[in-house]
């Protein structure tokens, strides 16, 4: 059963998906649903030996194309529709073991030409608002399955953060008739000491409003809204500042480090692309080698974050690690 419950108190949609209690968690690698079909083995979601970049409907998915009629009736106050939508996985490679970090600049390239193809698949579905990229790894941030992967869910709303972003983006364009988002990267780079990495017009920072330890955004200085917009040369340097961003991460403490991993991108369907700036946001949870950030009172209570670092701290130490440059990149194997 799924469905969605309107909040009135945030003014915002609950997805209630209770089929998804029962979805795979944590198999041993021998049994793993995201591997290649090997002869003699168990079937898998990838019924084939070998492969490239998959993608499949998630198999307990949120979001549905012909969803169940909702369990209850809403009301006025409380309305309730169909999780009408889509929930996709993206498997990265054929290896069990690993992570996107270890992926080559050429794979890197491909799942970017698969994320901007399956938005904009998505986008032409009727009554979908929103496509949504991201990566939950680590078991600290509740993966059930630790093969490299992500997900893409399709929307029937735009999500509240990016709603939120979208009017601020607006607010600031009326104000000062210029993009929100190129604005924080201009100051970002004129400032310097959040910069943690540059290639081919994208740069990367921990942002100076960070709620996040280690957080770190990746902008392009060109104006776009969806990844579909990207040339062949922003791709390539995307491809580059992600796997720098993610060799960064894994040399901080000394092990791969877990994260959320958000693309945001313009809401389908509207010229939000004119006050609205692609971009994505990576929040790792550990703000020490062995300490979490929790989300506790403030932030989940009061929607309040409380950094215990400061930006410019946490940026200079992943600034000084490699690595440093493109070519630095180009090199690593």
């Amino acid at each position: 059963m799924s469905e969605l419950r309107w909040n009135p108190l945030l003014g915002e949609w609950v997805i209630t998906a209770t089929h998804r209690q029962d979805r795979t968690f944590l198999p041993p690698k021998d049994f793993c649903p995201l591997c290649p079909t090997r002869p003699g083995g168990p079937p898998t979601e990838i019924a084939r030996e070998d492969f490239d970049v998959v993608v499949f409907d998630n198999r307990f998915p949120s979001l549905q194309a012909d969803p169940p009629a909702p369990a209850v009736n809403g009301t006025e106050l409380t309305p309730v529709a169909p999780a009408a939508g889509a929930c996709e996985v993206v498997v990265y490679t054929p290896r069990h073991e690993g992570s996107l970090r270890d992926a080559s600049l050429g794979r890197l390239r491909r799942l970017i030409a698969v994320w901007s193809d399956r938005t904009t698949q998505l986008a032409h579905r009727p009554g979908v608002e929103y496509v949504f990229i991201f990566e939950n790894k680590g078991e600290v941030i509740g993966v059930t399955l630790a093969h490299p992967h992500g997900q893409i869910y399709a929307y029937p709303f735009v999500p509240p953060v990016v709603a939120r972003e979208v009017a601020q983006g607006e607010a600031h364009r009326s104000k000062t008739g210029g993009c929100l988002w190129c604005d924080v990267r201009e100051q970002e780079r004129a400032d310097d000491r959040r910069v943690i990495f540059e290639a081919a017009g994208w740069t990367a920072t921990v942002p100076f409003f960070a709620r996040w330890p280690y957080e770190v955004h990746l902008m392009p200085g060109r104006h776009v809204g969806f990844l579909s917009e990207l040339g062949a040369h922003e791709r390539d340097g995307l491809a580059l500042t992600m796997k720098a961003v993610l060799a960064k991460y894994d040399r901080l403490f000394g092990f791969s480090l877990p994260y959320v991993m958000a693309i945001h991108q313009a809401p389908v369907g509207t010229d939000a692309s004119d006050a609205y700036h692609l971009h994505f946001e990576f929040y790792p949870p550990n703000r020490t080698e062995s300490k979490l950030k929790y989300l506790a009172g403030s932030e989940t209570g009061a929607g309040a974050f409380i950094n215990d670092t400061l930006p410019e701290e946490t940026a200079s130490k992943l600034r000084s690690l490699e690595p440093m440059t493109a070519e630095a990149v180009r090199a690593e194997r």
